[in-house]
């Protein structure tokens, strides 16, 4: 751990953790219960008895002294947020089990590797290299999973893809991309929103700073959905996560976070117009070997037809059992790719998964259903 602004603070029994890279959450309750969520094991408890309450309250009263805040009866609530930690903190008056306090490890440094996340399944190789195209070739791509799936280190990887030469402004409300210290030698402006400044008042300065792409934190709110819609509306790139089950449903789950009556048909095809890709990607216990894996889920296109239909087209799918469902991408996002200047993968267009179509839809109502007679063409997950 390299972080100045805690530099003083006695983290004691805690180091040990915040120093491992393999752990990404720690979180402490219920007198003395320690729970780690960790890249390769996924969530599980640990005795330590040296962290206890009284070690807790020391450790929060040492950061609230750091972020000149208070932590008492009266403040029960602590949030301390530095350049590669977030911490929270619940005072033991509204905790009536003992305090309790979550923290979340945030590194500037890029965690997946194309050589190991391949070995270890979590992509294969032609989506990974399809991908990266896509990134070369501005695609828009909101990243969807569950909290502690991993969108957030999926999103730094494929920004690493981005030309060195494109400006990127990253847009967070709390900070966890960390590009520009991971990139120090880019043109990259690190924003960052809070009570004075709204996701649109930065959004509005981003514009005037010409960015290529725009890195918006997770869209959990009706302000972050409108300044995606803007930022690719205006024709800026954007990456970008948000909690959905499936990629299919992201634009959906946008409109449900809106807050006005806005058309819904209008809405989702501008949505499905701007935005090319939705990757899932999910967490779960592998069966067989019992470790935790994270995993690319599903690829899933977006497109309006010339008929002015909203449809979805889910390019990859890999089932928990292994099994890799895919179909060819369509002629709209082979003709936007292309008109990029930029050349997908050689043999990632099969002719033979056209043959039984996949996932293929009118989806510009929330209620829409996958028609029951498409069979996919399925694959053996191979590395």
């Amino acid at each position: 751990m390299n972080d100045n602004l805690f530099s003083q603070i006695d983290f004691g029994p805690l180091v040990e953790y915040l120093n491992n890279d393999d752990i990404t959450d720690i979180s402490y309750g219920n007198k003395g219960q320690i729970h780690l969520k960790t890249l390769s094991q996924g969530i599980f408890r640990i005795e330590n008895p040296n962290i206890n309450d009284a070690f807790m309250e020391k450790l929060a009263f040492q950061c609230s002294n750091v972020m000149g805040k208070s932590f008492n009866a009266a403040h029960p609530f602590l949030d301390s947020e530095s350049a590669e930690l977030r911490m929270n903190f619940i005072h033991d008056s509204v905790a009536s089990n003992g305090i309790a306090c979550v923290i979340r490890k945030t590194p500037a440094k890029i965690r997946l590797e194309k050589d190991k996340i391949i070995a270890d399944k979590y992509i294969t190789v032609d989506v990974h290299d399809f991908l990266v195209q896509c990134v070369l070739a501005h695609c828009n791509i909101m990243v969807c999973g569950e909290t502690g799936s991993g969108k957030t280190e999926f999103v730094k990887y494929l920004a690493s893809k981005t030309k060195a030469e494109e400006k990127i402004i990253t847009i967070e409300d709390t900070l966890e991309l960390h590009l520009d210290r991971i990139f120090p030698h880019r043109d990259i402006v690190a924003m960052k929103t809070n009570n004075v400044a709204s996701y649109s008042d930065v959004l509005v300065a981003c514009m005037r700073q010409n960015p290529k792409w725009i890195l918006l934190s997770e869209v959990r709110s009706a302000e972050a959905v409108m300044a995606v819609r803007n930022s690719i509306s205006s024709g800026h790139y954007i990456l970008s996560t948000i909690h959905a089950d499936k990629a299919a449903s992201i634009p959906n789950r946008m409109y449900s976070l809106l807050e006005t009556n806005q058309e819904i048909d209008q809405f989702l095809k501008s949505i499905y117009r701007y935005v090319q890709l939705g990757v899932l990607i999910r967490g779960r216990q592998d069966r067989e070997t019992k470790r935790f894996i994270r995993e690319v889920g599903e690829v899933t296109e977006f497109y309006v037809t010339e008929d002015n239909e909203a449809k979805y087209n889910t390019i990859y799918r890999k089932t928990p059992e292994g099994q890799i469902y895919r179909k060819n991408p369509s002629k709209y996002l082979i003709d936007y790719i292309e008109g990029q200047g930029v050349s997908l993968p050689e043999g990632f267009i099969n002719p033979a998964f056209d043959e039984k179509p996949t996932n293929t839809q009118s989806n510009v109502q929330p209620t829409a259903t996958v028609n029951p007679t498409v069979q996919p063409v399925v694959q053996t997950a191979t590395a």
